[in-house]
């Protein structure tokens, strides 16, 4: 399923970048490197945890990454069509979506307060990470909020069964009201390093609004289900089941059932009730390179915005 960091990349004719975590056989890192990994949080990981790569953790595999390459093209040549010139360390653009899982795993042992009150912990643990790597050389940062947490059929199935929790479009507000607050305070630290950096850039994109105006107005872009998934069991509103995850077959309460895609994803935003479809995403990243959702805004910089595939 394609992200929108991969129609991003089309839309700069570059290839998809191979996972740091792919690092066995031939990958080809010359263009870069992806360091996502998924459920991964800023705040470090704990035993429960999902997942294991927190922020700190990719950044230090990205610190491993770099001195491996400066060393394996010290050594000689013949290792140079997989590897980044030494100079796009420093050239290169370094673009950051993380922050939503540690909202979204706050809030099933936490009030809204207290996740609220989480929120300057996790930016602290961000601003830490975003140095080191300044420190490594990294001059370029595209650092995009996180989007209507919401609006997920995950939470909107676990935190939204009283009708009273939901907002307008039917998404739990709470969870909404802690991203925006993260999206404020996450605006004001890339100020704060906009002033900190003079020699570097950071652009802090809008991607709250570019969902949430999907959402609001999904009829109007193709879509025909704004939050119910498209993989998952259960049918309508949500389709979606906590106990399966998409793909999977279980017996459920006696019977066998298969969460299981919808004959026509490009009808859905949301594709197995935390992540977007293809077609969601590809909007998404259409509306990021207009350039309008950025700060600064950067849309008469671009010009490969003539090839845009959208």
């Amino acid at each position: 399923m394609p992200t929108h960091l991969d129609f991003l990349l089309d839309a700069m004719d570059m290839p998809y970048l191979n996972p740091y975590l792919d690092s066995l056989g031939a990958p080809n890192f010359q263009k870069g490197c992806n360091y996502a990994a998924a459920a991964s949080t800023v705040l470090p990981a704990t035993p429960t945890s999902f997942s294991p790569f927190s922020f700190g953790v990719q950044v230090n595999q990205f610190i491993h990454f770099k001195s491996r390459v400066l060393e394996l093209r010290s050594k000689g040549k013949k290792l140079d069509k997989y590897l980044p010139a030494e100079d796009y360390f420093q050239k290169g653009l370094y673009m950051f979506d993380i922050g939503q899982n540690d909202l979204a795993a706050a809030f099933y042992s936490k009030t809204l307060d207290q996740v609220l009150a989480l929120i300057p912990t996790i930016l602290a643990k961000f601003e830490t990470g975003i140095q080191r790597l300044y420190d490594q050389g990294a001059r370029n940062f595209w650092i995009h909020n996180t989007g209507p947490l919401g609006c997920l059929a995950q939470n909107v199935a676990t935190f939204g069964t009283d009708p009273s929790k939901l907002d307008e479009f039917g998404c739990v507000s709470s969870h909404n009201q802690a991203a925006k607050l993260f999206n404020l305070q996450l605006l004001a630290l890339c100020k704060k390093l906009q002033e900190q950096y003079t020699d570097g850039n950071v652009t802090y994109v809008d991607i709250y609004t570019i969902k949430s105006n999907l959402i609001a107005n999904y009829s109007r872009f193709g879509f025909e289900q704004p939050i119910m998934a498209c993989c998952g069991c259960g049918g309508p509103p949500l389709n979606y089941d906590s106990r399966i995850v998409c793909g999977q077959t279980k017996m459920l309460n006696g019977t066998l059932v298969t969460a299981k895609g919808c004959d026509d994803s490009s009808e859905y935003i949301n594709w197995d009730g935390i992540h977007y479809t293809e077609a969601a995403n590809q909007y998404v990243s259409s509306q990021i390179l207009t350039g309008k959702y950025s700060d600064p805004p950067f849309s008469d910089q671009m010009p490969f915005l003539l090839k845009l595939k959208f």
